[in-house]
């Protein structure tokens, strides 16, 4: 199971993600290393949209989460865009 805790949903609404990208890149993405024993996950979605005023064609999504017994709870989302 995947949970995404209150503050990475927040982040998510700030940054431009959705919980279920979020949840697609914890089951499918790239997995790297993180800082605090945590585990980072990476995708990059087509976007082709306007962020902030400014066009872009690919939205990467990135989230931080730790392993609680065989569930995986998301810390904090990132969002870059290019």
């Amino acid at each position: 199971m995947i949970k995404i805790h209150p503050h990475a949903l927040q982040r998510c609404e700030e940054r431009g993600a959705t919980a279920e990208e979020v949840i697609s890149i914890v089951e499918t993405g790239e997995t790297f290393p993180a800082k605090f024993d945590r585990t980072g996950f990476r995708h990059n979605f087509i976007f082709n949209a306007s962020w902030n005023g400014k066009y872009y064609l690919t939205k990467q999504v990135e989230a931080f989460a730790i392993k609680e017994n065989e569930d995986w709870l998301v810390i904090t989302v990132l969002v870059k865009y290019f």
